[in-house]
């Protein structure tokens, strides 16, 4: 569509046994990074939609979110790269909206599923998925348990300029992490009136997770003779508890389709998580050993509400306009403590309480119309105060910034032909930072790698301007720029006396982004056919990183080809590859890799048994390799997360009925995207 890239997910091979998270990754533009973090278009700041709802999560819990449902219950993706006023400005790349299946019958239609996975661990998942219709009252519920297991092979090399010539520390790690995650997602909603409809949506999940990250560290130095050795065990386990409600109400006031809508959201979120590490250190015949174990309480708390409304008037022009406002309060609390040898556990000064709390209240207003029958346009402003304080109860400090920002944003599309249209389209966005970064905290990983947070973090500002090419609605050639001021990036920092290194979230002073995009769709014959994409990225980092200047830029691309087949007897088979070129990020220099991904699937029952077997990674080349060589920090890392694996799904579908939907609303932002 012009405004927006949809892929359709519904009845494909490869969402049979997949996570929403697998397909989210094959969207055009998308990549997600080791991390968990998602670009668009080579660009950072991305906020996610599910049914319209905005995801108020970090990346590592948004990652596990996405793990656990099913895409087998996604309908199709909508990748948003200039959104409107409508829209929350929260987002800096753009947004990405999660359709859901919708039931479709009157009566009772629903799924059952049972599956899992193998990647040298292995891991089930089951679900269930229910619609009702009865009279005026339709429902429906989905409930999944799903479990996910991430084994992560880690070697790090890290060289450090000493007296007498360098000190060179070769680390090898692996990491074996297992989570499971019931959840619950339901919606009702109740027809008052032919116009009117009252609504309430819930989602509820609870996860457990344990972790157990061994380490070997050999350490040598220039003149001696003796190699130091440290082992390091971290033994982790945490529980994280999300409850997001959701009451919507909205009326038709015409037939033109003006309609007014009100929402109240709500959520609740608590996560609690300890690690003991313990390390033994050994050089000749001398040993020691010493622990750190940290225990982190989190809890947040976010209201929103919001009312939108829509007016067409005759001749084709549609205003809408709105308000919002939300709420957050979050109480972060870390406490820290180590003991040497067998000696008690004594309390770190490192400890920190941290309260955060954010008020923002946004107006917004756009006009939409045509200029002429090829020229139409879409023209908003939306205006944002906000109100951020951070209280470090343990360093007894208080940072509050308030400020009021404007996000226009403006949309042109010119149909010059049947057959073809240009479409441009210029906004600005904000990304705010997650709120455990701007906790001062320390986190030990290991001995020698800490992640601490930023309490002086300011949110980033992206400009964006794109064209977009459109042929016969199914070619797509689109050049994008994008400036982003005070850009989030991760920084290493590397103490040379103490030989630790320490990372954590800065501003930028400036990152510039250009890049085209291709999306060409190929059928090479009836039972065979193909979606192509090719993107071209220009980056350049720009910024003063203590008493160094950075200021790098290099152009990458990604290709990306999926390949669908239609087989005899009903079966299916889907190829999916992927390279990512060279690229720098920040600090960092990556090098290039890709993968393949395979699927095959059978439909039994007259269509409602449905059989699908899937590999991931075919070809186990899924491996990151990267380095930083800035400053006085010489680190050079390689990482694979197991990626190669097999899965398996059954999947029963019921059905009985005329069709009806359920609708599924919410008025929050971005609030609950940036949850840690």
């Amino acid at each position: 569509e012009p405004d927006k890239t949809i892929v359709n997910v519904e009845g494909t091979v490869m969402a049979e046994g997949a996570n929403a998270l697998d397909v989210l990754g094959r969207s055009p533009g998308v990549f997600i990074s080791s991390d968990g973090s998602i670009n668009l278009n080579g660009r950072a700041g991305v906020t996610v939609m599910i049914n319209d709802r905005p995801m108020y999560m970090s990346a590592a819990d948004l990652t596990s979110f996405l793990r656990s449902m099913p895409a087998d219950n996604i309908k199709s993706i909508e990748v948003i790269t200039s959104p409107s006023a409508r829209f929350d400005a929260e987002g800096a790349a753009g947004v990405i909206n999660i359709q859901l299946k919708k039931n479709t019958v009157d009566g009772v239609f629903g799924n059952v599923m049972l599956g899992g996975q193998y990647n040298g661990k292995a891991a089930p998942t089951t679900g269930l998925t229910i619609n009702v219709k009865k009279g005026k009252w339709t429902s429906n519920g989905t409930l999944n348990y799903n479990e996910y297991v991430e084994l992560n092979d880690l070697e790090i090399k890290r060289n450090f300029q000493v007296e007498g010539g360098k000190s060179t520390f070769f680390q090898e790690s692996q990491i074996i992490d297992r989570s499971k995650t019931p959840s619950f997602t339901g919606a009702a909603n109740y027809e008052l009136t032919p116009n009117q409809n009252l609504g309430i949506n819930v989602q509820a999940s609870t996860s457990t997770s344990s972790g157990l990250n061994t380490s070997e560290t050999f350490i040598s130095n220039p003149g001696q003779s003796t190699t130091t050795n440290f082992n390091s065990l971290n033994d982790s386990e945490g529980e994280r508890s999300r409850l997001f409600s959701n009451l919507h109400y909205e009326v038709k006031l015409d037939t033109l389709g003006g309609k007014v809508s009100a929402d109240l959201d709500f959520t609740l979120m608590d996560m609690s998580s300890n690690a003991l590490l313990n390390n033994a250190y050994s050089s000749g015949f001398a040993q020691n050993n010493d622990r750190i174990l940290t225990v982190n309480d989190m809890y947040y708390t976010i209201l929103t509400s919001k009312v939108d409304w829509i007016k067409p008037f005759k001749g084709g022009k549609v205003v809408e306009t709105g308000l919002k406002g939300s709420w957050v309060e979050s109480d972060n609390d870390l406490k820290l403590s180590r003991g040497i040898n067998e000696g008690p556990l004594q309390p770190d000064p490192n400890s920190n309480r941290f309260i955060y709390q954010e008020n923002v209240l946004a107006a917004y207003s756009s006009l939409k119309g045509d200029f002429s029958k090829k020229l139409s346009y879409q023209a908003g402003l939306r205006m944002e105060y906000s109100d951020v304080t951070g209280t470090s109860k343990t360093l007894n400090q208080v940072n509050r910034q308030e400020y009021i920002n404007l996000f226009p944003s403006l949309f042109l599309q010119h149909k010059v032909s049947d057959a073809y249209q240009v479409i441009y389209n210029l906004n600005r966005r904000i990304t705010r930072p997650n709120y455990r970064l701007l906790n001062p905290f320390i986190y030990y990983i290991d001995p020698l790698t800490s992640e601490k947070g930023n309490p002086s973090l300011r949110p980033q500002y992206a400009t964006n301007l794109e064209m977009n090419h459109v042929i016969k609605g199914m070619y797509q050639f689109t050049l994008g720029y994008s400036v982003t001021e005070d850009a989030f990036m991760q920084v290493f920092e590397q103490d040379q006396e103490a030989r630790t290194t320490t990372t954590f979230t800065a501003n930028f002073d400036k990152t510039k982004n250009i890049n085209f995009q291709g999306v060409v769709p190929v059928e090479i014959a009836k039972w065979w056919n193909s979606a192509n994409l090719l993107q071209v990225n220009y980056n350049q980092f720009t910024s003063q990183l203590g008493a160094e200047l950075l200021d790098v830029s290099q152009v990458s691309y990604l290709l990306r080809s999926q390949h669908n087949f239609i087989l005899s007897k009903g079966f299916k088979l889907e190829l999916v590859g992927l390279y990512l070129s060279p690229q720098i990020w920040g600090q960092g220099e990556i090098r290039g890799f890709g993968w393949i991904d395979a699927g095959v699937s059978k439909s039994l029952m007259k269509d409602k048994l449905a059989v699908a077997i899937n590999g991931g990674d075919l070809f186990r080349s899924q491996v990151i390799r990267a380095k930083v060589d800035f400053a006085d920090i010489d680190t050079s890392f390689r990482q694979y997360r197991n990626n190669q694996n097999v899965r398996v799904t059954l999947r029963y579908n019921f059905a009985k009925g005329q069709s009806f939907r359920v609708s599924s609303n919410s008025g929050s932002s971005e609030e609950r995207k940036r949850l840690d």
